[in-house]
């Protein structure tokens, strides 16, 4: 199983992660990004997320059915918001199952990665201590 999707909605880890029952496998790897309240060396008081989404659903879909194929595991499901976040708020959830924990990790790293990378996901921060708004090259965020 794979699946990527877009949400405007708070993202369920709890749904998510009741769809990775599976006796075949040792290992569950999940990662989830939240909004912060700084960048660098501003407050940010939300975000906003913008994509183009017939590319970013395709592209998505792409990049967890290359990690499937390439690390080996038995599943891999992508989750990312969009629209207007809250501090707090997850903003990507990414879960993998595999036999063992190796491939899960690496392969949760990789998806979490490739999607900052190739999908079309934009993020705008607006700030605390001023009016301005910068859009935000995530790719190059750790």
């Amino acid at each position: 199983m794979y699946h990527f999707d877009l949400v405007e909605d708070q993202i369920d880890r709890q749904t998510l992660v009741e769809k990775f029952s599976d006796p075949t496998c040792g290992a569950f790897v999940s990662f989830e990004g939240w909004v912060r309240n700084h960048h660098q060396n501003s407050k940010v008081s939300y975000l906003f997320y913008e994509s183009y989404p017939e590319l970013a659903i395709a592209e998505g879909l792409s990049v967890v059915k290359k990690t499937i194929d390439d690390y080996k595991i038995n599943s891999a499901i992508c989750i990312h918001r969009i629209g207007s976040l809250q501090i707090g708020d997850m903003a990507v959830w990414v879960g993998v199952n595999a036999a063992h924990r190796d491939a899960a990790f690496q392969a949760c790293r990789f998806i979490i990665d490739d999607i900052k990378i190739r999908v079309p996901i934009w993020k705008k921060e607006f700030y605390l201590d001023s009016d301005d708004a910068k859009w935000i090259d995530s790719a190059c965020i750790e």
